[in-house]
């Protein structure tokens, strides 16, 4: 995954100058000590030039984490600290940034040895308001070494979706096909979070596609997807015709990339892409995924945006489907009902043509596209990847900018069943707690696109804090909620 950041967190220890200084400096190295010892050393970096009473003192520290490489900072109270420095650190540092702090180890030692920084968190958050920084401060922020570790090391993934966002360019092809406003959302709100739009038209990757007829690279490139695709080989001919498209998109990336070290794709994939260039680009599209660069179909921006976010948090191949259509009667009735504790409500099938990575299938299958081969000839139609999708947890999420450009997303954990779909494309029977509440009052509510991203695990406690460090207001934030609480919009009757 050469696509997905990796981050340092530089452990800046704070302290109040009418406290012992001592105090945070031993409770610093006991953290880190905790840190490395169940987490090791590669995600942190102890910062041992002062420990921060003052500005001065605030501006060493920050060159220290920053010539040590540190893309992400944790401010670490062990004691009550001093609330003005401290929360400069993370106003200069420019880069996500923690706020955690100190328990009191001991009976015996609450009067020389009393921290109080259960207190000094109150200030610190203030003082993060009243400067407009925002800061990721955990759900219960104070705890001996051991605890904080664990605070620590649940920051990482939060951090690598920000870092990974700062640096992230988003190139297009082609505007959103026509009758298919779903996915068309204002593009405003993705430079707000710092990331970078390149829009192109398929004819300039048309005519970069076309460059490369007969390049030397392709024969290797058939190779590799021969041995992916194995006894699913089902339409060997087109294989050099999407070997020549996937470098078209590899060489694009990183002549475009300019200054950013990361990018994901949004693309036009139909109505004329099977015409002109005598196929359709689904299984190109799953390999890049696999290769950590996402890519999002229909030119789904949001789309792509979300599918990053969640291949930063999981380190991890994700994908992009359809909330498409329901279970039938007869098969949750045959395949569900009794064996799983979902209604049927709970129940939907996500899908898309092909563009599911083949790691997450339970077998793969070269065809052609079933639903484009309606209206055209089935031999511009091929290339796509089907198979149904391996059973487990995952998380049903979307970032999204609304018609009036406020960001809003939503959440939701579920699991991928051990059903047979019977049907075609990259698709699997989905099962989400409240599923049908969640349908009405979230997505239908939300006014969100039929496309959510899918990450494989339960992630939505890391994406939750990702959404809110960068600004969606929580109230913005929907997800699954339980039988007992009813949503704003959800007749009480």
């Amino acid at each position: 995954m050469n696509n997905i950041p990796k981050v340092k967190i530089g452990i800046v220890a704070v302290s109040r100058d009418c406290f012992p200084e001592s105090l945070s400096v031993g409770r610093r190295k006991a953290l880190v000590n905790a840190y490395e010892a169940k987490y090791g050393k590669d995600d942190i970096y102890e910062c041992p030039i002062c420990i921060v009473e003052s500005e001065i003192h605030m501006v060493e520290a920050l060159k220290d984490v920053k010539a040590a490489g540190c893309d992400a900072l944790c401010v670490y109270l062990g004691n009550f600290g001093p609330e003005i420095s401290e929360t400069l650190l993370a106003k200069h540092f420019d880069g996500p940034a923690m706020f955690v702090a100190a328990a009191e180890e001991s009976q015996d030692r609450l009067v020389n040895d009393r921290g109080d920084a259960y207190c000094g968190m109150l200030n610190a958050s203030y003082n993060l308001k009243l400067r407009n920084i925002r800061a990721y401060i955990p759900e219960y922020p104070v705890g001996t070494a051991s605890e904080c570790a664990d605070m620590i090391n649940e920051f990482v993934p939060i951090a690598r979706a920000i870092v990974g966002l700062k640096s992230l360019k988003i190139i297009t092809f082609g505007p959103r096909p026509h009758n298919f406003l779903a996915c068309n959302a204002p593009i405003k709100q993705l430079f707000n979070l710092g990331v970078e739009v390149q829009e192109n038209s398929e004819l300039d990757l048309f005519e970069a596609f076309k460059k490369l007829e007969n390049d030397d690279r392709i024969p290797a490139k058939v190779k590799e997807m021969e041995a992916e695709l194995g006894e699913g080989n089902m339409k060997p001919t087109i294989l050099p015709k999407l070997a020549q498209f996937e470098l078209t998109i590899l060489d694009w990336i990183e002549a475009n990339r300019g200054y950013r070290k990361y990018v994901a794709i949004a693309s036009k994939c139909w109505p004329a892409f099977q015409t002109q260039f005598g196929f359709v680009p689904c299984y190109v599209n799953s390999r890049l995924t696999g290769m950590g660069i996402p890519v999002s179909c229909e030119v789904d921006i949001y789309g792509a945006l979300s599918e990053f976010i969640g291949a930063s948090v999981s380190e991890d191949v994700v994908t992009l489907l359809d909330i498409n259509n329901t279970v039938p009667d007869d098969m949750y009735a045959e395949a569900i009902k009794g064996k799983f504790d979902y209604t049927h409500q709970d129940t939907f099938m996500g899908f898309h043509c092909g563009n599911t990575c083949s790691k997450k299938l339970s077998a793969s299958t070269m065809k052609h596209q079933l639903i484009m081969a309606r209206a055209l000839p089935e031999e511009v139609t091929q290339g796509t990847l089907e198979g149904d999708i391996i059973p487990g947890d995952i998380t049903f999420f979307r970032l999204q900018s609304t018609a009036d450009n406020i960001l809003r997303a939503y959440i939701a954990h579920g699991e991928v069943l051990p059903v047979a779909t019977r049907s075609f494309g990259g698709i699997g029977v989905f099962a989400i707690p409240e599923m049908g509440r969640f349908y009405r009052h979230v997505l239908i509510e939300g006014n969100y696109p039929h496309h959510g991203a899918v990450a494989f695990g339960h992630y939505g406690k890391a994406l939750y804090e990702v959404f809110k460090y960068l600004g969606v207001c929580p109230c913005e934030i929907g997800y699954n909620q339980p039988k007992n609480v009813r949503y704003k919009t959800e007749n009480p009757f």
